[in-house]
């Protein structure tokens, strides 16, 4: 009677002891951090030794992880974004990362001054590659259904914040990025195009420009006028920037021109606006929301010329007629030369 007791008593200690350790491999706090949550990127094909290794920095012990994953048959992992929080179990983690449940990010963008820029900045806050990323912009299927191509498809991006998730492919972020366009592309934006004689690309384009010549946004209306004066009288933008970006293209993109010369106004590229009339093929670069607005909402005047004020940095003089634009600039030349840039 005392072994069948003595027995039984062994078999209820084991059955406690294993009931006690599968307890606490569930649910013994096992999310060691410094601060009250993290978040960590499982990038796509990642497979369960891999994810075990992005764990373990976070992990008080990450054989219990293993273990409580082998028990729950959980291996199939889920790329994305995950938050995980300090002193959680390993039952707690594995579910988040068994169903999926990821975190979405705020992917920004901006002043991006081409695509391969763009593809870059944007790689680097979600899991798709940047040459991916470029491959799926520039589809040619796509440009053809949306009316863009290579030189004006970078317009579609508008600069902003944005949510996405962690995982998202390259298609996902596009699809939702002309959804975005047409979306700001409304009637009424679309109207008011129309009434200054240009559709949403060429306003996208000009307002490239503008927002190239001037940091102040408070002027921005004010160039806008000048260069739809000068469209609608068919004369040349002539712009500078354009200058710029045409010889930079031709020349090197890391060359910097603080000083436009007659070398540089004779660059032969459609880019160049002292060559070429209308406004350029292209942006040359990425403009932002209020650029647009400016070029939308110009101010109406009878300024045709401006140039930069040595006075007032950052702004420029405008005015009427040729003669007044040339004393302008020549005071403004003689305030380069005095501060020693002839280039």
């Amino acid at each position: 009677m005392k072994r069948k007791l003595a027995f039984l008593l062994i078999i209820l200690f084991l059955i406690f002891s294993g009931f006690f350790s599968l307890n606490m491999i569930f649910y013994a706090p096992n999310v060691k951090l410094d601060k009250d949550k993290v978040y960590i990127d499982i990038p796509d094909s990642t497979d369960f030794q891999s994810l075990t290794q992005i764990l373990t920095p976070f992990l008080q012990n990450k054989n219990t992880f293993v273990w409580a994953s082998k028990i729950k048959r959980f291996s199939k992992v889920k790329p994305g974004r995950y938050e995980i929080k300090n002193h959680w179990n390993n039952n707690t983690l594995i579910n988040l990362l068994r169903i999926g449940k990821q975190v979405e990010i705020n992917l920004t963008f901006n002043n991006q001054n081409s695509l391969e820029e763009l593809a870059g900045a944007v790689s680097k806050q979600i899991s798709s590659d940047s040459a991916n990323l470029l491959k799926i912009m520039t589809d040619k299927e796509f440009l053809r259904k949306t009316g863009f191509d290579t030189n004006t498809v970078l317009l579609m991006y508008l600069p902003n914040t944005y949510r996405f998730y962690y995982n998202t492919s390259a298609e996902k972020f596009r699809d939702k990025m002309w959804k975005e366009y047409q979306k700001f592309w409304n009637e009424k934006r679309k109207e008011e195009a129309k009434t200054i004689g240009l559709s949403p690309i060429e306003v996208g384009i000009l307002a490239s420009i503008i927002q190239k010549e001037s940091t102040k946004k408070d002027e921005l209306p004010k160039i806008a006028g000048v260069y739809l004066n000068r469209l609608k009288n068919n004369w040349l933008l002539q712009a500078d920037p354009t200058v710029v970006y045409a010889y930079q293209q031709k020349y090197g993109k890391d060359l910097i021109i603080r000083r436009v010369l007659n070398k540089h106004k004779e660059v032969d590229s459609p880019y160049n606006t002292y060559k070429y009339k209308g406004l350029p093929p292209g942006p040359i670069c990425m403009p932002d929301i209020q650029s647009i607005e400016a070029v939308l909402h110009p101010e109406n005047h009878d300024y045709y010329f401006f140039v930069a004020d040595s006075k007032n940095p950052g702004y420029h003089i405008f005015s009427k007629n040729l003669k007044e634009h040339n004393s302008n600039a020549s005071a403004y030349h003689s305030s380069l030369n005095k501060k020693g840039i002839y280039k």
